[in-house]
């Protein structure tokens, strides 16, 4: 008899330890779905927060040492005491522009009066429509950034731009290539070469751009032929 009830009691401890076992080992499944799912939440609820819409226009886009778009070739000019008589300059305006009214020149700021304002820019391309600066790129000596967002840090401090959170990675160049669309402003920041030597910050006018398009667009509708009847 004690016998059997040895054996029954034995049964008893082992079914007891066994639920013990099963309900100690279901909680930390329960609590890796929880993480899980809350985990989930978060990045769904990160991933659906749309980047704050940039409404710079034209009129509010900060300039880069007095350029700014929109500008003549003359008020640019002005910016650089002897660039008005750089034979280099001169003939490359004299061209008449393209057939959408497009045109460019470049200046290197070391060659005039005004190197010391312009230090650590090694020149800076213009392209123009109708006369006036539709986008500027400046290319600058350095510094090196070990990413483009130290660059772009720098670049709009004391400026209304926002901070470079908000700004895009360019896939495929993340730590060297940044932009940052606006309403009728784009800004496209650049960290590369050596030493820094290929450091650019492009800024361009949208509402030329697709004024330059649309001319585009109407010169190639014009040029196909109509299909006979």
């Amino acid at each position: 008899m004690k016998s059997f009830l040895g054996i029954v009691s034995l049964l008893i401890a082992v079914s007891v330890a066994c639920s013990a076992y099963k309900s100690a080992g279901s909680q930390p499944s329960t609590n890796s779905n929880s993480s899980f799912n809350q985990s989930s939440a978060q990045t769904n609820s990160a991933g659906g927060q749309d980047k704050p819409t940039c409404q710079l226009t034209l009129a509010g886009a900060p300039d880069i040492k007095g350029l700014r778009l929109g500008m003549t070739p003359e008020q640019v000019l002005a910016l650089f005491p002897g660039s008005n008589e750089d034979a280099e300059i001169r003939s490359t305006l004299a061209q008449p522009p393209s057939q959408f009214g497009v045109s460019s020149f470049v200046v290197r700021p070391a060659k005039y009066e005004s190197k010391d304002k312009f230090a650590g820019i090694s020149q800076i391309t213009f392209t123009l429509l109708d006369g006036r600066v539709s986008s500027f790129s400046v290319g600058y000596n350095g510094p090196e950034y070990s990413h483009v967002d130290k660059f772009v840090a720098k670049f709009v401090e004391g400026t209304n731009l926002p901070a470079v959170d908000q700004w895009e990675a360019y896939v495929g160049m993340d730590n060297q290539l940044k932009s940052l669309k606006c309403s009728e402003v784009e800004i496209r920041v650049f960290a590369g070469g050596q030493g820094g030597n290929l450091n650019y910050v492009l800024m361009r006018d949208l509402e030329a751009d697709k004024k330059l398009k649309d001319r585009s667009a109407k010169a190639r509708a014009k040029a196909t032929p109509t299909p006979e009847r």
